[in-house]
């Protein structure tokens, strides 16, 4: 936002194709990068690296899934948390019953059992949409995990219905320090993100989208429904499973399916909502916002009142103020946190001319 576009020459289609077309964007794209995986596993506290930074990352690989369906193929869906669930249980089950198996191979299986299982639940699609077919992916959240919490094979018959996730092992080095499982997370979460912006500016971006605008009109032209729209719920749910499995692995520890309950899944809603539709850095937004707001009007509460107001209270004041910033925000600027940041950065490129 600090630099101008003019002066860009691009000679060739693959130039004008490319990820990141400004220099700039890549330099600062690099910086982040080197902030991120030199800078704060040695300088952050295991207190921010345990209980922000590696919810907020497996957060936004979930958020990022559910704006794949909803923001860009324009699917509305409200069980996430239900293939969390299923993949955080078939992460878990793939270490504990195949000795051999290392855990970036369980991840991916993981992700790829919880993208089998909504496709199953993406059929209805084909057939209904809107607040029908929202009800029917809310199916699928109480069934996944219904099926899990009432079979005792997925929980390895554990009387007290919870899990302990295994260490992470990867190439027989155990991965348990906060700084450890943040790296893991992150690297995760850098080749995803590449991923899904390759998968959204290229030919299955574009076609989810005509299917979002007018799905009619993307059949008249030859474009399949059917495919298009299964293969939106079916990496939806791998991005929903492998954020769910590092959710369990690297964050909770500990696991019972009602961690997995409709409230997550509503706010993982609110996440996508919030960051803005049709946007991948808007789901990295939306859960930086639903999970740090609470944090820092805790901290505020507690810095102004002190012992003086009962933890009752200051927690119904947070969830007060919490709704009404969403509400507001919604009202006034429905697009989201991206597309306010979108217009921060044209005005700054046009000041001081224009403001």
């Amino acid at each position: 936002m600090y630099y101008r576009q003019a002066g860009t020459y691009r000679t060739g289609y693959a130039q004008d194709m490319r990820l990141m077309p400004l220099k700039e964007d890549r330099i600062l794209l690099g910086l982040v990068l080197v902030i991120a995986f030199a800078v704060l596993p040695f300088t952050a506290s295991d207190y921010w690296l345990s209980a922000i930074l590696i919810p907020w990352l497996c957060m936004s690989l979930v958020a990022m899934g559910q704006n794949i369906l909803m923001g860009y193929a324009g699917q509305l869906s409200l069980g996430a948390a239900g293939f969390m669930a299923a993949g955080a249980f078939a992460c878990y089950n793939l270490i504990l019953r195949v000795e051999w198996m290392p855990f970036p191979v369980a991840i991916l299986l993981s992700g790829l059992i919880a993208a089998a299982i909504g496709i199953v639940f993406g059929l209805p699609s084909l057939r209904v949409r809107g607040l029908y077919l929202a009800v029917a992916t809310l199916a699928s959240q109480f069934f996944i995990v219904w099926v899990i919490d009432k079979f005792g094979w997925f929980k390895n018959y554990d009387t007290s219905g919870i899990i302990t996730a295994q260490d992470i092992v990867i190439f027989g080095k155990a991965f348990t320090s906060p700084a450890e499982m943040y790296l893991v997370v992150l690297t995760i979460t850098v080749l995803l993100t590449w991923a899904a912006m390759n998968m959204a500016r290229g030919s299955a971006g574009r076609n989810w989208q005509a299917v979002r605008d007018m799905d009619v009109a993307a059949e008249v032209m030859g474009l399949s429904l059917l495919r298009t729209k299964l293969q939106a719920f079916a990496i939806s749910s791998f991005y929903c499973g492998v954020g769910g499995a590092l959710f369990a692995f690297t964050y909770l520890k500990s696991v019972e399916p009602a961690a997995f309950d409709i409230n997550l899944s509503f706010r993982v809603l609110f996440m996508v909502l919030i960051g803005g539709l049709g946007t991948i850095i808007g789901s990295f937004y939306g859960a930086g916002f639903i999970l740090l707001l609470p944090v820092f009007l805790n901290i505020f509460f507690h810095a102004l009142f002190g012992k003086a107001v009962d933890a009752s209270i200051t927690s119904a004041l947070e969830q007060v103020i919490f709704g009404v910033l969403i509400i507001l925000f919604m009202i006034y600027e429905p697009l989201g946190l991206a597309k306010l940041w979108q217009n921060l950065q044209e005005r700054m490129r046009r000041w001081p001319f224009k403001f």
